[in-house]
């Protein structure tokens, strides 16, 4: 028998996957906090100070670009959350056939946030499938009159994307959650009379509002830091922050630096705290 104790055993073997991750993501998040001071060698006579975080307000794209963030963020967690709930009771609902369409709710999973994105150029932009239709059908003149749903000042290309790959996912975590002794909860109150608006109340509510609710932070955190959908379906400006960052980046400027590994901090700390209520709503789920 192994001398070693449980936990420490478990520790030495992640020891090496842990090393990799904490060096690189803490790596290169102490640099970005160390450029967001103004810590730039290759540039000398600059002092560290928290000017670059005194300028985020200042900046135009900055304050542009936090509306549309919470706006993308909020809307696509809000719709994901109602939808993916919607699904996982009406997948609930089906008896016998309920693996088949549980399993159809996953083929989105597995599919890049990209490759979401470039289907929603196909399927809503001004030369897609939809404007197509439209134009065939008499509904506008031709395929260029229709909405702008991409590259539109409001998000709905981001939003649009945002949903189709999120809305599966959290269908998936209430499913998950309903499986675990919900069906005999609802058979004992409906025994003692319970009708469905009752038991929606008293047995469904308190099982789903815990799962949604650690869902709905993990889409809202994500959604707040992606990048790649608003690059592909959002406007230069006004941009979300992740993308604000990245032209602050690429900026030949280089005292344009700091402020953008500030915006890349602040979003940073953003998830963060995201990060830390979807663990505390987990804990209270695991009670």
């Amino acid at each position: 028998m192994s001398t070693v104790p449980r936990g420490l055993r478990i520790t030495l073997l992640l020891a090496p996957a842990l090393l990799v991750v904490v060096g690189l993501f803490g790596g290169g998040l102490a640099q970005a906090v160390a450029q967001s001071l103004g810590y730039q060698p290759f540039l000398p006579g600059r002092e560290l100070s928290l000017d670059a975080y005194r300028a985020l307000w200042a900046d135009p794209a900055v304050r542009a670009s936090i509306g549309i963030t919470l706006r993308v963020a909020l809307i696509s967690t809000a719709a994901a959350a109602v939808l993916g709930t919607a699904a996982a009771l009406l997948v609930r609902s089906l008896g016998r056939h309920r693996r088949r369409f549980a399993a159809l709710l996953q083929v989105t999973l597995p599919l890049p946030h990209a490759v979401a994105a470039l289907a929603m150029i196909l399927l809503l932009g001004q030369s897609g499938a939809l404007s197509r239709v439209a134009a065939a059908l008499g509904l506008v003149e031709d395929p260029s009159g229709f909405p702008a749903l991409t590259q539109d000042g409001f998000g709905w290309g981001i939003i649009a994307s945002y949903v189709w790959k999120e809305a599966p996912f959290v269908a998936v975590v209430v499913l998950a959650a309903l499986s675990s002794g919900v069906a005999e909860l609802e058979d004992a109150a409906r025994a003692l009379g319970a009708n469905a608006a009752q038991r929606m109340r008293h047995v469904l509510a308190p099982v789903l509002a815990p799962a949604v609710a650690a869902a709905s932070v993990l889409v809202f955190a994500f959604t707040l830091g992606s990048y790649e959908v608003p690059f592909l379906l959002g406007r230069p400006f006004p941009a979300t922050l992740p993308v604000v960052a990245y032209q602050q980046f690429r900026d030949p400027d280089l005292s344009a630096r700091p402020l953008a590994m500030a915006i890349a901090v602040v979003t940073a700390l953003l998830v963060g705290a995201c990060v830390v209520a979807y663990l505390s709503l987990s804990e209270r789920l695991r009670r």
